[in-house]
């Protein structure tokens, strides 16, 4: 199938234009280090690659018509990250202005169902789209991060935080071009000293300098390897579609429930 059809960031308009959509992808990502073996653009290459195959099987197997839009770059950094050269922290405002503009456009044109492929740990969605739901309420916006849509522990052997075995075995079956294992280093990351915080019963953001003072990764990527990637990858978008098939039976929000 031609990707025009799928893939908002090489489609035209003469392709896009005839297009029945029924929901909208949106991959959202950051700008920052990812160890020292990654690109900075990590978190939106994933979600842009995760969210293009999820439309195949969507497409493939439930004939849905999903179109991936460009991911967004603009992602929300923990303290001690802003201080590393080239990481961009996009205050609440500044993510919450793009999602704004983003969803005004598309219920302009017609749209109404939006899904939100988040590849970066640091963004939370959840108070904008409530916001979003009182200007639109009959416009409806889900998110979830795509490596929690599949159990990590099945695929990998030392599943991580940053950087890790997860990203870089994906990213070696997506671009293999783009990793440089060898440059990696050991991802150690220092945990919370209080229980409740390393618990997660309690929260607040980790000093990036302090979690992770070597190489910004937190995880061993060493084990990592393409076919771990692949597998992985065909797990998610396989839940994905099944997803995005029950979402797209939903005619208005009354019929998310029972």
């Amino acid at each position: 199938m031609d990707k025009r059809f799928f893939d908002l960031s090489v489609s035209t308009y003469g392709v896009a234009r005839s297009q029945n959509v029924d929901i909208v992808l949106l991959p959202w990502g950051a700008t920052e280090p990812h160890n020292l073996h990654l690109p900075y653009m990590t978190d939106c290459i994933l979600s842009h690659d995760v969210a293009i195959d999820a439309a195949l099987k969507a497409y493939e197997v439930h004939g849905l018509r999903c179109m991936v839009m460009p991911p967004v770059t603009m992602g929300s950094q923990n303290p001690g990250q802003r201080n590393l050269k080239f990481c961009i922290h996009a205050r609440y405002q500044t993510q919450f202005a793009i999602l704004c503009d983003i969803v005004d456009s598309l219920y302009n044109q017609g749209f109404r169902k939006l899904v939100i492929i988040n590849g970066h740990g640091g963004n939370n969605f959840k108070n904008m789209i409530r916001d979003l739901s009182v200007d639109y309420p009959d416009f409806m916006i889900a998110c979830g991060e795509w490596f929690k849509m599949a159990p990590v522990k099945e695929y990998f052997d030392e599943p991580g935080d940053h950087a890790d075995e997860i990203e870089t075995s994906t990213m070696m079956h997506y671009h293999p071009d783009l990793v440089r294992i060898e440059e990696a280093g050991p991802g150690i990351g220092h945990e919370f000293t209080i229980d409740a915080l390393r618990e997660g019963k309690v929260w607040l953001p980790r000093n990036w300098n302090l979690a992770s003072p070597e190489d910004t990764g937190i995880g061993n990527p060493h084990r990592s390897t393409a076919e771990k990637g692949k597998r992985f990858v065909e797990a998610v978008a396989t839940a994905y579609a099944h997803f995005l098939q029950q979402f797209s039976e939903i005619e208005q929000p009354k019929d998310l429930y029972k």
